[in-house]
């Protein structure tokens, strides 16, 4: 639920919902990956043709992101399976940085994404 607030507010659900299954909840790291990813298939399709409904989805644009984005998911979701928990938990940390500084440079040029 907490993660679903968040995810709400603009912040991906998934960068509370991991962290907080695996520190708090004593999940895997591949089992709270796995739930992310069932909550966020169902929140992301509504999502998706409300955006769509008020014109907010240039449709030309995203056509051209949606076959190598489900290519790269079904990829990794495989190659996910074989990773050891402790890495995957480096490599999400490692993301989950990556992002803040990617907001901060995001915030510091006036909204242009580098």
């Amino acid at each position: 639920m907490i993660g679903g607030v968040f995810g709400g507010l603009g912040m991906g659900g998934g960068t509370f919902l991991i962290p907080l299954l695996t520190i708090f909840g004593g999940v895997s790291q591949h089992v709270s990956q796995a739930v992310n990813l069932i909550a966020f298939l169902p929140m992301s399709v509504i999502a998706l043709f409300i955006h769509i409904k008020n014109g907010f989805v240039d449709t030309k644009t995203a056509a051209i992101f949606i076959l190598p984005a489900l290519l790269f998911a079904f990829l990794f979701s495989f190659v996910a399976q074989y990773v050891d928990g402790v890495l995957l938990k480096k490599i999400f940390g490692a993301f989950l940085v990556f992002l803040s500084a990617l907001f901060f440079v995001k915030d510091k040029r006036k909204d242009k994404l580098l």
